[in-house]
C-alpha cells in the first residue's frame, strides 16, 4: 500500500545551558495508509518528540515530515493529535467540545452538530450528550476526546498514551473501541504506549525505541488476522513478539547502565 506518513532522517537537537543535546538521532520511518503502528520505548527517547514533530508543533533540526508524498514540515493541521490528558472544556458540553475542531474549520455550529451527534449515539456515548465532562468518567471523557480527534477530519490520527490513566478494566474495553473506530473510519494510526501487550494487540507493526539520543532499533510486523479475540495474547505468535519487543528494551537499557 502507498505510504501515507513519511518520517526521513527526522533528527531533533535543543540548546541547553552545557550544549546541544540530541534528543533524536535520524529516524526513517514509512506507514502505509490505514495502518496502526505503535510506538514503545522508555521514557525519554523521544516518542513525543516525534509527535510534536509530526503535528507541526515543532521544527526538526534536520529531516522532514511527508504526508501523502508531499513536504509537510512544520506544517499544523495536517494530522490530528490526542494526548494523554482528554483537555476537554470544562464550560462546553459533551456534544460541543466533541465538535470544536469542526468548528475552528469554519463548519456552521448547527452543521457541526447534526454530524457529531449520530456518532455519539452510535459509540457509546449516548445519554451523555448534553452533560458536561465533570459528570464523566475517565472512559467516557477518552471517548468524547477521540472522537473530537476524529472529527477534526485529517487522515492521521496521533494518539500519545490515551489510555495510560485508565484502569486495567476500562483501559480493555476502550482498546477494544478504538479498533472499532480505527475500522469504521479508515485512519492512519500512531499510536505511543508504554504497554507492551497494548501495542501488539492493538497494532500491525511495532516500532521500539530507545534513547540516548533516540532512535529506532527495530521494526516488527505483527502478523496477526483481525479481527483478534483477547485470547490472541496466550498465542504463540504473540507471545514471540512480545518476548523480542522485551529482549531489545532489556539490551539497550542494560547497554546503558554499563556505560553510566
Amino acid at each position: 500500500m502507498p505510504a501515507k506518513l513519511q518520517l526521513e532522517h527526522l533528527s531533533m537537537a535543543f540548546k541547553t545551558p552545557k550544549g546541544a543535546f540530541q534528543a533524536l538521532a535520524p529516524v526513517t520511518l514509512s506507514i502505509a495508509q490505514g495502518h496502526f503502528v505503535s510506538l514503545i520505548g522508555p521514557s525519554g527517547c523521544g516518542k513525543s518528540t516525534i509527535f510534536n514533530i509530526v503535528a507541526g508543533l515543532l521544527e526538526p533540526s534536520g529531516g522532514r515530515v511527508v504526508i501523502d508524498g508531499a513536504d509537510a514540515t512544520g506544517t499544523i493541521g495536517r494530522v490530528g493529535y490526542m494526548l494523554q490528558k482528554d483537555l476537554l472544556l470544562p464550560w462546553r458540553t459533551v456534544l460541543d467540545n466533541v465538535i470544536l475542531g469542526m468548528e475552528i474549520q469554519g463548519m456552521p455550529l448547527h452543521r457541526a452538530r447534526e454530524r457529531a451527534l449520530p456518532l455519539l449515539r452510535r459509540y457509546g456515548l449516548s445519554g451523555f450528550e448534553y452533560l458536561y465532562p465533570n459528570a464523566l468518567s475517565g472512559g467516557m471523557r477518552q471517548r468524547a476526546a477521540l472522537l473530537r480527534t476524529l472529527l477534526f477530519d485529517t487522515d492521521v490520527i496521533l494518539l500519545d498514551e490515551p489510555f495510560g490513566a485508565l484502569d486495567a478494566q476500562t483501559k480493555l474495553q476502550m482498546q477494544e473501541w478504538l479498533l472499532q473506530l480505527w475500522s469504521d473510519f479508515g485512519k492512519t494510526v500512531v499510536f505511543v504506549t508504554h504497554d507492551i501487550d497494548e501495542a501488539i494487540y492493538l497494532s500491525d507493526e511495532v516500532h521500539v525505541m530507545t534513547t540516548r539520543p533516540g532512535r529506532i532499533v527495530a521494526s516488527i510486523p505483527v502478523p496477526i488476522g483481525r479481527p483478534r479475540p483477547r485470547t490472541v495474547t496466550l498465542t504463540s505468535s504473540f507471545i514471540d513478539i512480545k518476548e523480542r519487543c522485551l529482549e531489545l528494551l532489556t539490551a539497550h537499557n542494560s547497554s546503558l547502565n554499563e556505560a553510566a
